[in-house]
């Protein structure tokens, strides 16, 4: 067999579509992440677990022996004061439950996915409308966070472009009418100044540890907790894990109650926002650690074949490592083409000749609409650099050679 047809018989075993492989690394490092944390947990955890029961089986002895108690019956009682801890009746004196601020704070942890777990509906009613208001209020509220994503990004785009804008104006570089201009359309031109998903990562997690911290201060002043077990509620709560072992605003009266419920509100509404977003944020990047992954384990036995595509297209394609070197990708992107024509385009790959008449067609459009603007008189825009390297003028063809020739002069 010739080497190239080994090459070729290699790939096209080996090679899977980008997004499957990206999904299948995903779930086997999710797998290894998994029994990686088990181990971690059992290993740190299961000694006090048997350190507790074994303290337990002991007090449940003794007092049997000393108050003259059968050990089933005892075991019967506690099962009894379990299920009125279950259906929220405790020693202590708690809120009410299912009053209206109690139900309010019940929807609350629903809609949030945060579900603590220390109140939850005992009717059939209830279940049933649990199961549909928390299918609407689950979804409006991931939008809503989406949205807040959304809000803060945008934020820091109009930072951005403001900061550059008055640097511009100090150096006297923005003219009067452009500064109009941006003042106006300035949510048109946001494009182009979407901040780095870094940036954006480093702001919501500084955002949220400076939460937390205040949170955590809170509740070790109101509910007595001390400082680590107060930042372990907030990251539990934040993060929407929700275990219920500790739980906020459960005691039947506070010191200034209303001031701390709002607080408490504010804090757990902020911090949802936030480390949800962050989570997003997170994930761009493990995407981005994912596809650098499958570029490295991508078919080490065709590297031959690789070297030879790579070196026959970068003739007539841009790779697409070399846009990914110049800019840093966007909030907005994730650095890799979505489109899989597109990449391929790109990358130097073949393509079908269904993608090339498509892309062919889409040129030939995009020439014939500039051919119609410059013989009428309306040539596109170019930028002021390039009226001085002499590129600008003329009409037709030879116009649009000018501008081509401008958009390449300014761009070196």
């Amino acid at each position: 067999m010739m080497p190239s047809q080994r090459l070729q018989g290699c790939r096209s075993l080996v090679h899977i579509n980008e997004d499957n492989g990206r999904f299948l690394l995903l779930a086997v490092l999710i797998a290894l992440y998994l029994v990686c944390g088990a181990a971690v947990f059992s290993a740190i955890e299961r000694p006090k677990e048997l350190e507790n029961q074994g303290r337990w089986n002991r007090t449940l002895y003794n007092f049997s022996d000393t108050f003259n108690i059968s050990f089933e019956d005892l075991r019967s009682f506690l099962r009894d004061y379990e299920a009125a801890i279950a259906a929220g009746v405790k020693a202590d004196s708690v809120r009410p439950r299912w009053d209206f601020p109690g139900a309010f704070y019940f929807v609350g942890t629903v809609v949030s996915t945060i579900g603590f777990g220390m109140t939850t509906p005992a009717t059939v009613a209830g279940k049933v409308f649990l199961i549909f208001y928390g299918l609407l209020g689950c979804a409006g509220t991931i939008l809503f966070f989406n949205l807040f994503l959304e809000r803060i990004i945008t934020l820091l785009a109009v930072i951005m472009k403001a900061c550059h804008e008055r640097h511009l104006q100090r150096n006297g570089i923005l003219p009067p009418i452009i500064r109009r201009e941006s003042a106006f359309s300035h949510g048109d031109s946001l494009a182009g100044w979407k901040p780095s998903v870094y940036y954006v990562m480093m702001i919501l997690g500084i955002s949220a540890i400076i939460l937390s911290c205040c949170a955590s201060a809170m509740y070790t002043l109101v509910e007595g907790w001390n400082y680590m077990d107060s930042l372990y509620y907030c990251f539990v709560t934040f993060s929407t894990i929700g275990f219920g072992d500790l739980v906020s605003s459960q005691n039947a009266a506070y010191k200034n109650q209303g001031l701390y419920r709002f607080g408490n509100f504010i804090f757990i509404l902020l911090g949802v926002c936030c480390i949800y977003s962050l989570f997003n944020v997170i994930s761009i990047v493990i995407k981005q650690v994912l596809n650098w992954m499958i570029k490295k384990l991508d078919c080490r036995c065709c590297g031959t074949y690789h070297k030879n595509s790579t070196f026959l297209s970068r003739r007539n394609a841009i790779t697409p490592g070399s846009r990914l070197r110049r800019n840093h990708f966007s909030v907005e992107t994730d650095g890799q083409y979505d489109s899989d024509t597109e990449g391929r385009r790109l990358s130097g790959e073949m393509i079908s000749m269904r993608d090339l008449t498509a892309s062919n067609k889409v040129s030939l459009a995009i020439m014939q609409k500039q051919l119609s603007e410059t013989a009428n008189g309306f040539p596109r825009t170019v930028c002021s650099s390039s009226r001085h390297n002499g590129f600008s003028g003329g009409v037709g063809a030879l116009a649009i050679m000018n501008n081509r020739l401008a958009e390449t002069s300014d761009s070196r």
